[in-house]
């Protein structure tokens, strides 16, 4: 038992040191490869910001351009006859903003439009003075359409209050005068007195409606947006910006975040922002002209006249109405009068051309999610991964920041904001994984192999130990009795009768020492690869007739019945084997099978070989005592292992004699099995035939 746990002792400091090894070199790898990988993925999310960072430069210079172009347009540019060439020539020419359909450099452009100093809204789609559209070669079809894109371009500036449609009452007051009816910039009903000069009471209908508008109106787009505005906006956005569940990742300070200042917004000329002078050469009515004696008449309509002025013109402002609509829209300043010109645009064409199309172009959109905002509201957000390639809420994005700024003025108030979703590595994270899963595999191979051999060699200590001990068991019992039995003869101490069972027990001992002697020989011999087998062919019948007589006494004198078999058609068959490493063989087995059914009740040894299929002949040794633990099976041809411990054991044996019988027959090119009997064990050992040799 001390031995026992000597052994289990020994297998747990081993386990322990060969783990201190394993952390020793597992945790400080392990730091390495994590750090490199950290590294990698820090490179890549730098190369990605840096693209991100170009891709919203591009986007930003696409989107400037675009504001230059509508920037440069003159004013007379917003009506829909123009002056071409000198204005004495009278030359008139469609502008270039009536075309239809609308084929502008301005993405998601819906249409153009104007608001006089009067309130009056028109748009470069149709002229104000005409009553029809074929003497300017449009179609009656396409009047009706262009009519049907003014109309909505109205609807949507009236739905965000910055254009109306009043309904005019001519019935008079009590103190004469028209009264007109409609609602101011809060929708408040209001009346007021319509000045004689706008219709002559006696020309107009009951009810009619006119389209006034403010240029005052767009003032309040510049202004910061109230609770009602933000309510407004937040309900036709995604939701908000500090809604994103956005993580600050790789970056290290919030300043390495691009964020562009905004410039505060101003309508009012002389306020600091830039304006330009240009001269102008306008179509209007004779009416409207003080002098028209030296104006030159227009070709198309004699109660026109072309007129040549100065305008200011201020910058594009850009603003999102509460519809959800982009409005680019400037002031005009002509005989200190105010004008309002600009351009309705469609923010899901807007963002689908300029900013999606890039975006898609880009390698960012396998590794990264793209949100566009304005003013804080989450208008889109752009997914590279999924099918669909839009979010529905602000709030299913998730990642880590990648980069965010504002794009330039007039649209500062636009936000970019990338966030990585799956960083990738490229082939130096590649070569990172596949080194550590080496470096994992080759630890944990190395470590459990090392563990393998070193409890082996334990394993092996012990069994050496309790082989020493049972061949000194085996040893000094029969040398003690043979000592004294021969003690006894010589000094003539025995009578007559019991000499025979003196020389028989010394024979027999000296014969079992002996085959203990040569195991151990040719055990030593297998170890050092010195053993040298003579293989010859010999008939099995040869063979078995060699081991009956060499063991048949020895089973008798152990008080076991030998029943030795042989079919008449294996009698025959012809193997290739070392007869004395055959016999040495079947005596082991047999030895074996003596010592472990002892105390069985069939006391009797059954050996018998048979022909196979594949023509090789199988030998069979076969005993009727308890058979072999299942769990043994394997363990029994082990070099020195035994079943029972050396303290507890109740059978004599060193353990070497089945690990001699499986390494002799593989030496022979068999092999050896066991299978449990009922009752008993059954060994068996199987050599292929070959042919017989030819008669000298």
């Amino acid at each position: 038992m001390q031995s026992s746990k000597q052994h289990q002792s020994g297998k747990r400091r081993l386990k322990f040191w060969i783990a201190v090894f394993f952390l020793a070199l597992a945790i400080p790898t392990a730091f390495l490869i994590r750090h490199a990988y950290s590294q990698l993925k820090w490179e890549a999310f730098h190369r990605h910001r840096v693209m991100a960072e170009e891709l919203a430069n591009r986007i930003d210079r696409r989107i400037a351009a675009s504001i230059d172009i509508e920037q440069q347009r003159s004013f007379g540019d917003y009506a829909f006859l123009t002056v071409s060439g000198d204005p004495t020539a009278s030359f008139l020419q469609r502008s270039v903003l009536s075309d239809y359909p609308v084929e502008t450099g301005s993405a998601g452009l819906i249409g153009y439009f104007q608001v006089d100093p009067d309130g009056r809204f028109s748009s470069p789609l149709l002229p104000r003075e005409a009553s029809s559209l074929r003497q300017y070669g449009v179609s009656d079809q396409e009047a009706d359409r262009r009519r049907a894109l003014q109309q909505r371009i109205f609807d949507v500036l009236d739905e965000n209050r910055l254009v109306q449609k009043e309904e005019i009452d001519y019935r008079k007051d009590d103190a004469g005068s028209p009264v007109q009816r409609g609602r101011d910039d809060d929708g408040a009903l209001r009346e007021s007195w319509v000045s004689g000069e706008s219709k002559d009471p006696e020309e107009a209908v009951l009810g009619e409606t006119e389209e006034f508008a403010s240029p005052s109106a767009f003032d309040r787009l510049n202004e910061p947006p109230g609770d009602r505005q933000l309510s407004k906006q937040k309900a036709r956005t995604l939701g908000r910006v500090e809604d994103l569940k956005l993580e600050p990742g790789y970056l290290p300070e919030p300043r390495s975040v691009s964020v562009k200042p905004q410039a505060p917004k101003r309508s009012q000329p002389g306020s600091g922002r830039a304006v330009r002078k240009e001269q102008s050469a306008l179509l209007e009515k004779k009416a409207a002209v003080a002098d028209a004696s030296n104006v030159p008449a227009a070709p198309l309509l004699a109660d026109a006249v072309i007129r040549i002025f100065e305008s200011k013109i201020d910058s594009l402002d850009f603003a999102l109405l509460d519809s959800g609509h982009f409005v680019l829209f400037r002031n005009v300043w002509r005989d200190s009068e105010r004008y309002v010109q600009g351009a309705l645009i469609d923010p899901e064409s807007f963002i689908g051309a300029v900013i999606e199309e890039e975006f898609r172009r880009t390698a960012l959109a396998a590794a990264s999610d793209l949100v566009v905002a304005y003013g804080g509201g989450v208008l889109a957000a752009l997914t590279g991964q999924s099918s669909t390639g839009y979010l529905s809420r602000a709030d299913e994005l998730r990642g880590t920041l990648l980069f965010k700024t504002r794009l330039s003025t007039p649209l500062d108030d636009m936000e970019l904001i990338f966030s990585i979703t799956g960083l990738p590595v490229g082939p130096g994270g590649s070569i990172v994984f596949w080194v550590a899963v080496i470096l994992v595999v080759v630890l944990s191979v190395g470590s459990y192999l090392m563990y393998r051999m070193g409890a082996a060699q334990i394993d092996l200590g012990r069994q050496q130990q309790d082989f020493i001990s049972a061949v000194s068991h085996e040893l000094k019992t029969p040398l003690t009795s043979i000592r004294m039995y021969g003690e006894m003869l010589q000094e003539g101490w025995a009578d007559e009768d019991k000499k025979a069972s003196y020389y028989k027990y010394i024979s027999e001992e000296s014969e079992r020492l002996s085959r203990l002697i040569s195991n151990v020989l040719q055990l030593t011999r297998l170890n050092r690869n010195d053993l040298r087998l003579e293989l010859k062919r010999v008939s099995v019948s040869e063979l078995m007739d060699s081991v009956r007589s060499k063991i048949s006494s020895h089973v008798r004198s152990a008080g076991f019945d030998l029943n030795v078999n042989i079919e008449a058609a294996v009698g025959t068959a012809v193997i290739r084997v070392d007869p004395d490493a055959f016999v040495q063989i079947i005596i082991n087995l047999v030895d074996n099978a003596l010592k472990f059914s002892a105390a069985a009740v069939k006391k009797c040894v059954d050996i018998d070989c048979i022909r196979l299929r594949d023509g090789s002949v199988r030998f069979r040794v076969r005993d009727y005592g308890p058979g072999v633990p299942r769990d043994k099976m394997k363990k029994i041809f082990q070099l020195f292992y035994r079943s029972e411990d050396e303290l507890t054991r109740d059978t004599i044996g060193t353990g070497i004699g089945l690990a001699l019988v499986d390494q002799l027959a593989h030496a022979m090119g068999g092999r050896v099995d066991v299978v449990n009997k009922d009752p008993g064990a059954e060994f068996s050992m199987a050599f292929p035939a070959v042919p017989a040799p030819s008669p000298s």
